[in-house]
């Protein structure tokens, strides 16, 4: 309940910030999101480019654990996935204060949860957030970017919601690492913490393969997955 309130109290204090003492809105905002989303990035900050880039990133990462961890759950995991990708956390840290922490994975693994478990899935996201990371850090005009950061609204919360969707990482990755039996969680709360996005994405790729039961009846948080993916018998 104590972490669950913390969650809470977290996500209040985002949105509060977000909206109340951030830099307000220039008038570029909207063409400037537009753009980005277009794909017309002449004239833009690479920094900027892939930061909004990457946002779309971190929700794959999270998906990877977050159908699973929804199998043992009374929430679904899915709509807050699905909103991760339009808002960050904004949707994802609801969902940390409705979970109940250290539940067990049960019952059969559907084609979905055996994708999201996949180390070439893993590998693919790897593939699009790595160029994107030394793109937007070897070429980005951080000087601009700085100024960038203090006077507009959606760069500002667009940068505090890639570090808190970095800090947040252990909080699931420790449940995710006890379902699969993994020793040194110290060790990996520290390579994630140290390396932002990196550090999560070694862990998809190093994690070994979730064991399910094929004859167990499916649980309640099975529902985290889209309705449509069938069973494996």
């Amino acid at each position: 309940m104590r972490n669950s309130a913390v969650f809470w109290l977290l996500w209040l204090g985002f949105v509060g910030y977000a909206f109340g003492f951030a830099p307000p809105d220039t008038p570029d905002t909207w063409p400037l999101i537009q753009n980005l989303s277009a794909g017309n990035w002449e004239g833009i900050n690479p920094s900027v480019i892939a930061l909004f880039n990457l946002m779309g990133i971190w929700p794959m990462i999270y998906a990877c654990i977050l159908f699973i961890d929804g199998r043992g759950q009374r929430v679904r995991a899915f709509p807050f996935v699905v909103g991760s990708f339009f808002v960050g956390a904004f949707a994802l840290l609801p969902y940390l204060g409705l979970r109940k922490p250290g539940q067990p994975f049960e019952g059969p693994k559907t084609w979905f949860l055996r994708l999201q478990d996949s180390r070439w899935l893993a590998g693919a996201i790897a593939l699009g957030a790595i160029p994107l990371l030394g793109y937007g850090l070897t070429q980005g005009n951080w000087a601009e970017f700085g100024q960038q950061w203090q006077t507009s609204r959606f760069i500002h919360v667009m940068s505090l919601d890639f570090c808190l969707l970095w800090l947040l990482f252990p909080v699931l990755m420790a449940d995710d690492m006890a379902r699969r039996g993994m020793a040194n969680p110290s060790l990996w709360r520290a390579i994630a913490l140290l390396l932002p996005m990196v550090g999560a994405l070694l862990y998809l790729l190093a994690r070994p393969s979730l064991v399910g039961s094929p004859n167990a009846p499916d649980t309640p948080g099975d529902r985290s997955a889209p309705a449509t993916a069938p069973s494996e018998s």
